[in-house]
């Protein structure tokens, strides 16, 4: 810890998710952003700019040789996240990685050995699980309100939202996957996280790619690259079995002819004592009272701080406390070993077991 009693950071990555990053942390009084890099160096002298920060390095290497920066922000494309991930960790920097946690699951693997190598402190950036309804209905299934959630469905359907269309985004070498790595991460780990993190056994899926090889369905993120190529699904359904039983049921596009649920990210709890839905930044409990249907309605507490200030004060605490991060290296793991299999079984067509070793 840096002299002045302020976590010193250093981001990697200078793009719009890099930027969402740094706004949030100068939001945080004992942080400061002391650092940035980027592989287009004019970019992170950019930032630098923009948000005073004092140090811009040549590269990443350099950026992790510098004994003043505590921790790290990795917010690259998402092939080069375990390389550096397990460098920044190695160089005794913490590290937030940005989802998903590697492009596939021997990359996620790495890390996760890295991190048991180095003990520092690993988190992965899943905004979702700080949203505030999140946090009510988890503190409510927590009590029990729900009982033992059996079945769960979730998705966000994007009608119109292939982004940056011939970038990395939609290329499988560099991404990994189309809005199922991208998007579908998202559903999956905040639908594991309240149903209480199940071991997922085994799964059944497809991915379809309509859209994209038609230059169809093009979103407003990022810039297309039209000289690009597009080798990535642009719809993806899947069902997740779990060790005890359970089931989820999980549905992404980028890219589909459909309004389900306005486009918006969706998930449907069903327990044995009660159920619940979130539904574009709304939720609701469901339950029976005397022998009658009973809603209740979660709400937005005013002036709320947002999701990712809380993510990046959970990030500090970890560090400052040395406890283990909510969403942690473990949880990133298990997200993309279900990921893989859903490739798995849309390629072969069969049934994937998780392969947990």
């Amino acid at each position: 810890m840096s002299a002045d009693s302020q976590l010193h950071i250093g981001v990697i990555g200078a793009g719009n998710i890099g930027n969402v990053h740094i706004n949030e942390f100068k939001k945080l009084p004992d942080t400061k952003i002391t650092g940035i890099t980027d592989v287009f160096l004019p970019s992170a002298e950019a930032r630098a700019k923009e948000h005073g920060i004092p140090n811009v390095y040549a590269n990443y290497e350099q950026l992790l040789q510098d004994s003043s920066i505590d921790a790290v922000i990795v917010a690259v494309p998402n092939q080069f996240h375990a390389d550096i991930a397990i460098h920044a960790l190695k160089a005794g920097k913490h590290v937030l990685l940005e989802k998903p946690m590697g492009i596939h699951a021997a990359a996620a693997k790495a890390i996760v050995q890295a991190h048991k190598e180095t003990g520092k402190t690993l988190m992965i950036s899943h905004q979702m699980r700080w949203e505030s309804i999140n946090q009510q209905l988890k503190e409510q299934i927590d009590k029990g309100a729900l009982g033992h959630i059996y079945n769960v469905k979730t998705g966000w359907l994007r009608r119109k939202g292939i982004p940056g269309w011939g970038t990395w985004f939609t290329q499988m070498s560099k991404s990994g996957g189309g809005p199922l790595i991208d998007i579908g991460v998202h559903m999956l780990d905040l639908s594991l996280h309240l149903m209480g993190n199940p071991k997922p056994v085994s799964v059944f899926g497809t991915t379809y790619a309509e859209f994209g090889p038609k230059r169809r369905g093009i979103g407003t993120w990022g810039t297309p690259d039209w000289n690009g190529t597009y080798d990535v699904e642009d719809l993806a359904t899947a069902l997740i079995k779990m060790d005890n039983g359970s089931t989820l049921t999980l549905d992404v596009s980028w890219a589909a002819h459909t309004d389900m649920l306005d486009n918006q990210p969706y998930i449907y709890l069903m327990g044995t004592e009660g159920g619940a839905s979130l539904r574009g930044g709304k939720g609701k409990l469901f339950t029976e009272v005397f022998d009658r249907t009973a809603d209740v309605e979660l709400t937005q507490p005013a002036n709320d701080a947002g999701p990712r200030v809380r993510m990046s004060r959970h990030f500090v605490d970890c560090i400052r406390e040395g406890k283990e991060p909510l969403t942690s290296g473990l949880s990133g793991l298990t997200n993309n070993l279900v990921l893989e299999a859903i490739y798995e079984s849309s390629r072969t067509g069969n049934v994937v077991t998780l392969d947990w070793n």
